[in-house]
């Protein structure tokens, strides 16, 4: 995990060096600007000096394998330095958007684990059935659709915009909502999350469905069930008993990509919905140039990644005691 995580710091380090423009290029711009409709009284003059004082000023004047070093020393510390663009320090920033994207995330795991596994299940016993054909070919159908499209389609037929009106559109509560009772707003809440929430797990809990019932399939042609079949167990037990345990191994192993995802977000789902989340705040900070935010929001969802990946790994142990990492 260290040398990953080195690795992934050093690659995004690398490429926010190269790419053109940059924080004080944007502060020069937007001076000019300033100036082009002020008193020509007023004007700053723009030297080479004051450029060099700028780069002093947020630590560029430095080589940048030294710029890397300091980084990375505040980076151990959880640092992540000042926001050009807000003035504030990054990791305030991140956490006054980290609740939106953490809901996503949260309640998607919930949500996709908690229907895709019965489900799957429930395909593979009845595979080939008529249940079988018409849920995949759904499944099939809501996998296709981008996320963004089905957004605009639900808020079209749903949130106002030419049939019904029974969803909110924007934020995740009422503007009202701190006035509201405890149970009051818990439901604006899942009102306000119901949509964009939808959009953001169908293709999450298609994908999870069809793995849970491959897996489910591939353990009962195992020879294990044939002779639990063979000893005279019921069908019941053999599947929940001696199948179901074998057959979440795959999806134990794809936990570790969600826990990244709880720091991603979606930018075109949080743009769509007017939700100030991770997402969204990222591409925001990728258009200003600012990389204090941009480097922060990679090595924070990096750790998660790996982080994921280690209960992955334990949970493949837990789940297949046959498994060693030794």
């Amino acid at each position: 995990m260290i040398p990953t995580l080195i690795g992934v710091s050093l690659l995004v380090f690398t490429i926010t060096q190269l790419v053109p423009g940059g924080p004080i290029d944007n502060l020069v711009r937007q001076m000019k600007m300033g100036q082009s409709g002020s008193d020509a009284n007023s004007t700053i003059e723009l030297t080479e000096e004051y450029r060099q004082a700028l780069e002093a000023l947020y630590g560029f004047d430095k080589p940048a394998y030294v710029q890397y070093l300091i980084w990375m020393k505040n980076v151990l510390s959880l640092d992540f330095g000042e926001s050009y663009e807000y003035q504030e320090p990054v990791l305030d920033v991140i956490l006054y958007r980290l609740p939106v994207s953490l809901s996503f995330g949260i309640w998607t795991f919930f949500a996709v684990y908690l229907l895709s596994i019965p489900l799957g299940v429930f395909k593979a016993i009845k595979e080939n059935s008529t249940f079988d054909v018409m849920t995949s070919f759904l499944l099939f159908f809501a996998y296709s659709i981008p996320h963004f499209a089905l957004a605009i389609l639900l808020i079209v037929f749903f949130g106002g915009g030419s049939f019904w009106e029974w969803f909110p559109i924007q934020g995740l509560h009422s503007d009202n909502a701190d006035q509201l009772p405890m149970l009051e707003y818990l439901l604006d809440y899942f009102h306000h999350l119901f949509l964009p929430l939808f959009c953001y797990m169908l293709g999450f809990f298609a994908v999870e469905t069809f793995m849970m019932k491959n897996s489910f399939i591939a353990q009962i042609s195992q020879d294990y069930t044939r002779t639990a079949r063979a000893k005279g167990l019921p069908e019941k037990m053999v599947y929940f008993k001696h199948v179901l345990k074998n057959a979440l191994i795959p999806i134990a192993t794809s936990i570790g990509s969600w826990v990244g995802l709880f720091l991603a977000g979606s930018i075109l789902l949080e743009y769509i919905f007017g939700l100030e989340g991770i997402g969204l705040l990222n591409y925001e900070s990728i258009q200003a140039r600012d990389y204090p935010v941009v480097l922060a929001i990679i090595m924070l969802s990096a750790m998660a990644t790996l982080l994921g990946n280690f209960v992955s790994d334990v949970l493949y142990v837990i789940l297949d005691p046959r498994i060693t990492y030794d």
